[in-house]
């Protein structure tokens, strides 16, 4: 039987649990009774762009984020408001590289696969609402592609909390390929996160 793909893609719906433990149920309570950020669009003659197509009820994807990840921004800067932020960034890298690892490896789990190949195949498909990207190369040992549009750096930038998106989404992309096979390795050194011009991720079969 198909399933419908979730409104956010599956890799990364785990952040909602992000970051310290408590931010889920913070940000999703302000998703649920939160006004629709920044207005609904006017209808006109213009090409929407596929951030801005309705979700439900005139909900636009980009609209579905703001709300989603404001919870998140709100909490993390009132921590550093009493931890420094230093140490709040500190902390959130530490929860999202546990989680990633622990998220890598149930995926290859449940894949019955830790393959290369079984890894790079989700990124062929399941972004179309939430990434721009191309796919730069892709043999047996070798994947990388470019994201040029991301829906999580556009939310978090738009909220000046790009610092804040790096360590809850962005730097546990490294350990989410961990997890999933340690031969499996992640470079990459540019992020649209912090005002790069694009997420240059490359990964390569160390096996």
């Amino acid at each position: 039987m198909n399933h419908p793909k979730p409104l956010i893609p599956e890799r990364r719906r785990f952040i909602t649990a992000l970051p310290l433990c408590a931010l889920a149920c913070f940000g999703c309570r302000d998703a649920a009774a939160a006004p629709r950020a920044g207005g609904i669009p006017e209808e006109t003659d213009e090409v929407v762009h596929k951030f801005d197509k309705e979700v439900d009820r005139k909900l636009t994807f980009r609209h579905l984020f703001a709300l989603q990840y404001r919870g998140t921004i709100e909490l993390a800067r009132n921590l550093a408001g009493d931890l420094g932020e230093e140490k709040v960034l500190e902390l959130m890298k530490k929860h999202t590289r546990k989680n990633l690892l622990e998220y890598g490896r149930r995926q290859a789990e449940q894949k019955g696969d830790n393959s290369f190949a079984a890894y790079v195949e989700g990124f062929r498909g399941g972004y179309e609402n939430s990434l721009t990207l191309k796919i730069v190369e892709d043999t047996p040992k070798a994947f990388e592609l470019n994201v040029t549009e991301c829906l999580w750096a556009t939310t978090f930038r738009q909220a000046k909390a790009g610092d804040i998106g790096f360590a809850a989404v962005c730097y546990g992309d490294y350990a989410w390929a961990e997890g999933f096979n340690p031969k499996i390795k992640m470079i990459r050194d540019k992020t649209l996160m912090e005002g790069h011009s694009c997420c240059n991720h490359r990964y390569v079969w160390t096996g």
